[in-house]
């Protein structure tokens, strides 16, 4: 049986998959505004954290909220950390690598994740202890020994280019040591795709707390590991985050850990 967190989680990642399905072959009509260098935002984006708020306040109106939009209610034991169309970049040109992602934390342990992809019907469901689902099937990570053979996920710098030159002396290498890198343009999707098995592992720069929350704990609910550049639990902290089973995980973080220790010069 989900837990009724869960429960009520899916139920708001369900309804703004709705509001994003509705506009997806529509994206002429919707509104596009630019927060930043190559970080845009569509009226759809709001429209969908709006309707996952609402949803979560009317359940549990003490909990905390995080959302990247802008909803913010904090100091709470219990905190919902929402991206309500992760890949927005992708959704303005058509492409289906979207989804919402919620995850909740308990003080400072997460505790549910959903990562709904509403353009091909995918949910990915975590409660931790209790595994990772793909639609109510169990997911089990990759079972991989090594970089031999591994096919990864990553993200491009596309905002902060400060550490571009360390971004991609690991990004040379992991393609050296693979079978390949992928790099479909929603962090979310990428880490709930290794918790699949579909990806042996993966690792971005700088990301934000609801880029990788829910990603996250499906990782380590479907039998791998998920941290920071150093190896520790960080990542909500810092952005940083390699996932993979325990071998793979281990041997992407030793690479980068040798990268980033290297002298710029060298590179």
């Amino acid at each position: 049986m989900q837990h009724p967190i869960l429960v009520t989680a899916i139920r708001a990642a369900r309804k703004a998959g709705d509001i994003i399905n509705r506009s997806f072959d529509r994206v002429n009509e919707i509104s596009i505004t630019s927060k930043a260098h190559n970080d845009f935002v569509t009226d759809v984006d709001q429209r969908a954290e709006a309707a996952i708020v609402e949803i979560i306040r009317r359940a549990y109106p003490d909990h905390g909220i995080l959302a990247e939009e802008g909803s913010r209610i904090s100091d709470k034991d219990f905190e919902w950390i929402i991206d309500p169309l992760d890949g927005t970049t992708n959704f303005i040109h058509g492409m289906p690598q979207v989804c919402v992602s919620i995850a909740v934390r308990h003080f400072d342990r997460l505790e549910h994740a959903v990562v709904y992809n509403p353009v091909h019907n995918e949910l990915f469901t975590a409660s931790r202890g209790s595994g990772a689902h793909l639609n109510d099937r169990r997911l089990r990570i990759a079972q991989r020994k090594d970089l031999d053979g591994a096919l990864l996920g990553t993200g491009f710098p596309y905002g902060d280019f400060s550490y571009l030159d360390l971004y991609l002396a690991t990004l040379k290498t992991f393609m050296l040591k693979t079978a390949g890198v992928r790099r479909p343009g929603s962090a979310a999707l990428d880490l709930a795709y290794v918790a699949a098995g579909r990806y042996d592992g993966f690792w971005e720069f700088n990301l934000k707390p609801w880029d990788l929350a829910a990603g996250a704990l499906l990782v380590q609910e479907a039998g791998g590991v998920a941290t920071d550049f150093k190896g520790d639990q960080g990542y909500l902290q810092n952005g940083n985050i390699v996932a993979g089973n325990l071998r793979v995980h281990a041997q992407m973080l030793h690479i980068i850990s040798q990268e980033i220790n290297q002298p710029q010069s060298a590179r």
